[in-house]
């Protein structure tokens, strides 16, 4: 590919508690060896944020969301507004390494290759909890025990560190608004969904994944506490029942048969060889939660 590719950067926004957070989230995008052609901050429904945001970041595009409430319709907002052949994904609570960017374009000299994610490194806010184990990760929104560890393709990105050429929304559409957060409600997988979906379109495209391309996700002292973890559990049953609803079931839960039968169980063996029991058997309470939420998530709604 001879020609330059133009990049514009989408960031998500909801609550003032986060101001810090997405200071810093766009401050690293201002530093990195490549920066993108556009920052659009996307505010979720909040007008005293928005107001803030439009002040406080004068070179980025500073935009309302005018889709559906909710981290999909703020993200669908965002691609209405960015301009960039590729479209990459930030959190409002991560920041990116200063190469970041750079190691992610770099992939889409491939013309093959359709999206790029990357690594998400966990920053906690005090020693981790010891009954969390890293395959569990994934609960506050990081990466985890179970990903590649080398560049690799994959069946698809994680939210807070994902880009996609630009055409795949033109062809496929954008984020199911019937999936992924509201607020702080614990909910996930439009991202996976998505990423189905355009595979299922042209099942010849790329997703890569590149542990070098690293950002950091800052995590709230909230998804410390057990009770995160357990709800965080059961919400993605529902959602990955939301995500086989949308697509083929089989697509839907390929990964996470693995995950369920060969990762997790080496967790479980590993804590009761260090002599932590509880945390071996919340392993398997995770698991035990998440297909709740999946049989919930797949049972006929009530009508109202």
């Amino acid at each position: 590919m001879s020609e330059r590719l133009s990049v514009s950067v989408v960031i998500c926004a909801y609550t003032e508690r986060r101001w810090a957070d997405l200071q810093r989230a766009v401050e690293s995008l201002y530093a990195q060896h490549t920066p993108p052609d556009q920052i659009v901050v996307v505010i979720d429904y909040n007008h005293e944020l928005f107001d803030r945001a439009r002040r406080e970041f004068s070179r980025a595009d500073v935009v309302e969301n005018v889709d559906t409430k909710g981290l999909s319709g703020a993200r669908n907002t965002g691609i209405e507004h960015a301009h960039g052949d590729v479209i990459a994904f930030l959190d409002d609570d991560a920041a990116a390494h200063d190469d970041w960017l750079a190691r992610v374009v770099e992939h889409y000299r491939d013309d093959s290759v359709t999206g790029v994610g990357g690594y998400i490194n966990a920053m906690w806010p005090s020693p981790r909890p010891r009954w969390l184990v890293p395959e569990y990760d994934w609960v506050v929104g990081c990466s985890y025990v179970g990903l590649p560890t080398t560049t690799k393709d994959v069946r698809n990105l994680i939210g807070a560190n994902m880009s996609f050429r630009r055409e795949v929304f033109a062809k496929v559409g954008g984020f199911s608004d019937t999936l992924g957060r509201i607020g702080v409600l614990p909910a996930g997988c439009e991202e996976t969904e998505l990423c189905i979906r355009a595979r299922t379109e042209n099942p010849k495209i790329r997703l890569v994944y590149d542990p070098s391309a690293i950002v950091d996700h800052y995590i709230s002292v909230d998804r410390l506490d057990l009770s995160y973890f357990l709800a965080r559990c059961y919400r993605e049953g529902i959602s990955k029942a939301g995500v086989a609803q949308l697509s083929d079931t089989n697509k839907a839960l390929e990964n996470e048969r693995t995950y369920v039968w060969s990762v997790l169980p080496r967790a479980a063996w590993r804590e009761l060889r260090r002599g932590a029991p509880a945390t071996a058997l919340l392993v398997y309470v995770g698991v035990a939660l998440a297909g709740v939420g999946f049989v919930r998530g797949r049972l006929p709604r009530r009508r109202r």
